[in-house]
């Protein structure tokens, strides 16, 4: 059978052509000539603490500073927290550090540097090297919806063969994708984290209350209140029950002011890649995990893509990740998110009037936008991770190796 590690060059093909059906980034119009973008998520590994002894100390298996809080975690699913990408785009005096004014219930000081991006060090000109790719071949099975058995017509296959360094794909790679809502940051921008200041959102840490962004040619009415609306929303008390070979059921608690929840799986199968997802159409993908408007999460809840806030658990199809002829080995990793609510603020308000609305100049605008997600390993016994020590025939450290295996995963270990 041939090796994970022959398949890695082939992953890498795989990911050049999803890179390649993402949508461009959209236009914007008339803005305000002050921006300010909050990005708030709260990451979870089910059976792995927060961030504290045991998950700073993860964190030296990683090199220790790469994965210091840094910005761009939020939307990233990153190690278990609380993260907030802070991006200030101050068009009056770009790329001038600024200052965020924090509540104390943030737990952080009484302020938060805003600085403009380090910037990075300029290459070799000409064309970015074409990416080696190994001669093989590789198949991805895709299945869909929560079912405990797999329903007619999955899986759906796709096959990509590498052969002197051209690919080629039969089979349909579509995908859905979330609107390209981020910000492309750059020298004219002012961000946290930032090399000055990368602390962690301590545990029972609060947004909500009073924000204030001061710096030079920053409008001194840049002055604004968050509710518990914007606040970190829970962490997906996520867990998994059955067996890889004769299917796991995923459950959760309802997430508070989740707007709806995915979830989707990938692991291997013999010689094959195989993707799950818990939407009823086979057109969701990886593409997916991200910050979603409310209409979009409404529409797509509609179309069977994402499930409804009202739903608490979603089967696994048996054995679609359990190796062939090896009872319950097998895995890959699972992740889910919970859409939270995104709002935005502006001043001053637009004026009801359509008169005064056409002339109406607003100096700021505001956008705060929210997530919870989950990383999990498929067949991993939550329950006894969280409860170490109670297996009295387990091998020493018996909380250690779920955790290990899950950070291994992340990383694509073997």
């Amino acid at each position: 059978m041939p090796s994970r590690r022959r398949f890695r060059p082939l992953l890498l093909a795989v990911a050049i052509g999803l890179a390649a059906a993402l949508p461009a980034a959209s236009q914007q119009g008339q803005t305000p000539p002050t921006q300010l973008w909050l990005d708030v998520a709260t990451h979870s590994m089910p059976g792995m603490p927060e961030l504290g002894g045991l998950g700073r100390a993860a964190m030296g298996v990683f090199g220790g500073g790469a994965m210091q809080n840094h910005y761009g975690a939020a939307r990233v699913s990153a190690l278990p927290g609380r993260y907030v990408d802070i991006a200030l785009l101050n068009r009056l005096n770009p790329g001038v550090e600024a200052e965020d004014l924090i509540p104390a219930s943030l737990k952080l000081g009484k302020s938060l540097p805003l600085l403009p991006p380090k910037a990075e060090p300029k290459g070799e000109p000409g064309p970015s090297p074409r990416p080696q790719l190994q001669d093989g071949a590789v198949r991805i099975l895709i299945y869909w919806g929560c079912s405990p058995t797999v329903r007619p017509g999955q899986p759906r296959e796709i096959r990509i063969d590498v052969k002197d360094g051209q690919v080629r794909m039969s089979g349909a790679m579509q995908g859905r994708y979330v609107p390209d809502g981020g910000v492309d940051v750059g020298p004219s921008y002012a961000l946290w984290p930032n090399e000055r200041h990368r602390k962690m959102v301590p545990q029972g840490a609060s947004l909500a209350g009073e924000h204030r962004i001061v710096g030079a040619k920053v409008p001194e009415s840049l002055q604004f209140t968050l509710t518990p609306q914007h606040d970190f929303m829970p962490a997906i008390a996520l867990r998994g029950s059955g067996s890889l070979d004769g299917g796991q059921t995923w459950s959760w608690q309802p997430v508070d002011r989740a707007r709806g929840y995915f979830l989707h799986a990938m692991g291997m199968q013999g010689d094959a890649m195989v993707f799950w997802s818990s939407a009823e159409t086979a057109d969701a993908g990886m593409g997916i995990f991200g910050y979603l408007p409310p209409a979009t999460v409404e529409r797509w809840i509609r179309e069977k893509v994402l499930l409804a806030p009202s739903v608490t658990s979603c089967a696994m199809p048996k054995g679609i990740f359990a190796a062939p002829g090896a009872r319950g080995a097998g895995g890959g990793m699972l992740q889910m998110i919970a859409f939270g609510p995104e709002d935005h603020i502006v001043w001053p308000p637009r004026p009801s009037d359509p008169k005064a609305a056409a002339a109406w100049k607003p100096e700021w605008s505001v956008r705060v936008r929210n997530k919870s997600t989950a990383t999990a390993m498929l067949g991993m016994d939550v329950a006894a991770a969280e409860r170490p020590g109670e297996d009295q025939d387990a091998p020493a450290q018996p909380e250690e190796k779920p955790v290990k295996r899950l950070l291994r995963g992340l990383l694509g270990g073997g």
